[in-house]
């Protein structure tokens, strides 16, 4: 199945573990399914401090250079950032959805407060 197929069986619809093994073929048909996780966390890091950039220029009004007239949104920022993570996960046989449960369950019994 080719890329343009599996990104039209998604929708608002869709699962986490939807669109986890969606990226887990679509980084098949990519190439990149044999990549070391070490690799994959260096992009992830790289993919992080321009989603940082993007925050900085957009958001913040820090932009210290004018030579990215076609920047990317930083909604694409956050985009990248999410797929190299999920693709970590598939890397690493972790299931996000199952992760993010059980880390959420621990969350809900700590005691937050906010120093203000």
């Amino acid at each position: 199945m080719d890329q343009q197929k599996l990104l039209n069986m998604l929708n608002s619809k869709s699962s986490l573990n939807d669109v986890q093994s969606y990226l887990k073929e679509v980084i098949r048909i990519r190439g990149f399914a044999k990549q070391e996780v070490e690799k994959s966390m260096l992009l992830l890091i790289e993919e992080v401090g321009e989603l940082a950039k993007e925050i900085r220029k957009k958001a913040v009004g820090m932009s210290i250079d004018d030579n990215h007239k076609h920047s990317e949104s930083i909604e694409a920022e956050i985009a990248d950032v999410f797929i190299v993570l999920v693709s970590i996960c598939n890397t690493l046989n972790i299931n996000l959805f199952d992760s993010l449960l059980k880390k959420e369950q621990i969350n809900a019994k700590r005691n937050w407060t906010i120093n203000k």
